[in-house]
C-alpha cells in the first residue's frame, strides 16, 4: 500500500509563493504517475496538475503559469511550486498517485492533504 505524505501549506499573502512536497513510502515511486488535486470551502476537489513518469507535465488551466510540478524519484518526493498565490488558490492540497494514467480525480492512492490559505 502506497503512502503519501504532503507538507508544505501555510498562510501566505496574495501574490506569494508556497512549495508543496509530497513524499512517498514506496522507492519505486519512478513507476507512479503523481498529481496534485485540491478542494477548497464550499468547493468541489479539482485536479490542479500531474507529472507523469516520464516527467510530462499537465495543469488546470487556473495555475497554468503560476504552478510548476516537479519530481525528485531518488528522494520519492514530488513538488508544487505555487507562484503569484490568490486566495481563490486556498484550499487542501491533496497528492495522489497511480500507475496507469495522470487522471488525477481516479488515482488510486491519496495523502491526507496539506492547508493553503491565502490572505492578507
Amino acid at each position: 500500500q502506497l503512502q503519501l505524505v504532503e507538507s508544505g501549506g501555510g498562510l501566505v499573502q496574495p501574490g506569494g509563493s508556497l512549495r508543496l512536497s509530497c513524499v512517498a513510502s514506496d522507492s519505486a515511486l519512478e513507476y507512479y504517475h503523481i498529481g496534485w488535486s485540491r478542494q477548497g470551502p464550499g468547493k468541489e476537489r479539482e485536479g490542479v496538475s500531474c507529472i507523469s513518469t516520464l516527467s510530462s507535465t499537465y495543469y488546470a488551466d487556473s495555475v497554468k503559469g503560476r504552478f510548476t510540478i516537479s519530481r525528485d524519484n531518488a528522494k520519492n518526493t514530488v513538488y508544487l511550486q505555487m507562484n503569484s498565490l490568490k486566495p481563490e488558490d486556498a484550499a487542501n492540497y491533496y497528492c495522489a498517485a497511480d500507475r496507469g494514467s495522470c487522471s488525477v480525480p481516479n488515482m488510486r492512492f491519496w495523502g491526507k492533504g496539506t492547508l493553503v490559505t491565502v490572505s492578507s
